[in-house]
Parts: C-alpha cells; structure tokens; sequence
C-alpha cells in the first residue's frame, strides 16, 4: 500500500450536526451514479471527512448497500490524493449513489475521479472570485 492512501477513522465523517449541515448548507455536484455534497467547515484534525450513502429504498438487501458503500469509500481513497495536494481550508464531503443497479468497480472509480477534478476546478474558481 502506498503511504498516505489510507483512510482513516479521524477521516470518517460521523458527526449528526456535519450531515445536517450538509444536507441544508452543502453544494452538490453529480457525475452519474454518484452525488457529492460539500460544505467548507472547522475542524483541526484533517483538511476532508468523507461519508457514504447507499438508499435503503433502492438497495433493500444491506449486503448490496455495503458493497456499494465499500465501492465508494475504496475509490475515494484511491483518488485522494488529487485532492490533499490541491486544496486549501477544511471541508465535509457526503457521497451519495444515485444508481439503481448494483455498479462495477469501474464504474465507481470513473465517476469518483470525474467528481473530485470537477470539485476541484469549481473550488478554484470560488477563491477567484473572492
């Protein structure tokens, strides 16, 4: 494994008040089957929390929501590093799957990649405009 591709419990977002913020606060970027939500926040530990959403109302069987799940989360921390390098600030980022079908890892992995460059190039064009 290469170092600093990890991801960590200090990582994790599990806070009720972050997902809370997010969900009424956060912007929203899509690149099918995922949506991440995003909010810029506080907190000392690391620069990005991540959380995951499979919907129960989709997936019914909780084996296939935790396939998707560990799809999202071993995509991001495959691709993070896009991230670590070129942001500043902290944020909260919130996957969400959009799909209807059980995904290949291909699949995860393309829109992950698509949803960071897209986070990144509308994070830098914020700080411009300011």
């Amino acid at each position: 494994m290469l170092k600093g591709t990890s991801f960590n419990t200090k990582e994790k977002l599990k806070s009720k008040k972050l997902f809370e913020h997010l969900f009424t606060e956060g912007k929203s970027i899509k690149s099918f089957p995922i949506k991440l939500l995003y909010a810029q926040c506080d907190f000392e530990d690391v620069p990005i929390k991540v959380g995951v959403v499979a919907p129960k109302k989709k997936f019914r069987n909780a084996v296939h929501r935790n396939r998707i799940k560990r799809l999202m989360r071993e995509s991001y921390r495959l691709n993070k590093h896009l991230l670590f390098n070129n942001v500043e600030g902290n944020f909260a980022f919130l996957f969400l799957y959009l799909g209807n079908k059980m995904p290949n890892a291909n699949e995860v992995e393309k829109a992950m990649v698509g949803l960071l460059e897209t986070f990144l190039k509308k994070v830098s064009h914020e700080k411009m405009d300011q």
